[in-house]
């Protein structure tokens, strides 16, 4: 898409954002809820055409897009608004602190022999696509986590209860040395897109719907830059989701990686 009507698009998505919002918000409220057939009543009295998939509309403000300047003056320093799904069709504005999943810039970057074909690189589409294919060629996923792992589903779209539907990028499963059996659902963004928390409660309320058995690890990829990629691993303490550990893979040529850097990577403990 054009930068031009990337804008037109965007804006348009703001005034249809601000208005749903401030329809059923009250004053001082936390929570607002919302239906995402509310849009279409709403665009015909903007006179705005709605995109073909109104799940569009939500999905630039989860996942890509800054809410407008109306909705985050009601916010407090350190406050964030998030939409959660609660059902078919069916959404909330929470208020609560913000959940920033940002790259750590001071982090070690770790040089791994690239093992992506070629092919691969040339005729990837998009960054997503691109960067799940390094982490399935490289075994980033086993690398970071320590088990072995095994590529189950790309793009698993599936239906949680009391969320509605849901999808994650691609979902690993793995088997530690203990003979411990993992799920490892991973979402993966361009080097411009933001990781988002939302995501990351859906991960781990697909794996209770769906692999409730296994041990629930949900992972995020980003690229930092073309080669350089940023893992986060994420873990339950108690109702609070936190980050237990951050990466930083660089995908290098052999003729990158010394044999003095070798001994590095072996001498740490």
């Amino acid at each position: 898409m054009k930068q031009g009507m990337s804008s037109i698009f965007q804006n348009r998505y703001d005034q249809l954002i601000e208005k749903i919002f401030f329809k059923n918000y009250k004053k001082q409220a936390t929570q607002v809820p919302f239906d995402r057939e509310e849009f279409v009543a709403i665009a015909d009295n903007l006179g705005i055409k709605l995109p073909k998939n109104l799940g569009d509309i939500i999905y630039s403000f989860r996942y890509r897009s800054t809410l407008p300047k109306k909705i985050t003056a009601l916010l407090k320093p350190g406050e964030e608004w998030i939409i959660r799904a609660t059902g078919k069709g069916k959404y909330l504005f929470v208020k609560g602190l913000a959940y920033q999943i940002v790259p750590n810039q001071n982090l070690l970057k770790i040089k791994i022999l690239d093992s992506t074909p070629e092919i691969i690189r040339r005729y990837a589409l998009n960054d997503e696509q691109a960067l799940l294919a390094i982490l399935r060629y490289n075994r980033l996923i086993d690398i970071f986590t320590g088990v072995a792992c095994y590529s189950l589903q790309n793009h698993l779209r599936t239906f949680v209860p009391n969320i509605g539907q849901t999808e994650t990028d691609e979902v690993y499963v793995g088997v530690s040395k203990k003979g411990e059996h993992f799920v490892f659902p991973v979402q993966a963004k361009g080097k411009n897109d933001k990781l988002g928390i939302v995501q990351i409660e859906q991960d781990f309320a697909i794996c209770n719907s769906k692999f409730p058995s296994l041990i629930c690890r949900p992972i995020a990829a980003q690229f930092i830059d073309s080669n350089l990629i940023a893992l986060f691993g994420f873990e339950q303490d108690g109702q609070k989701i936190v980050i237990s550990e951050e990466k930083h893979y660089k995908i290098v040529p052999n003729d990158s990686l010394s044999d003095q850097e070798v001994r590095q990577y072996n001498s740490i403990k």
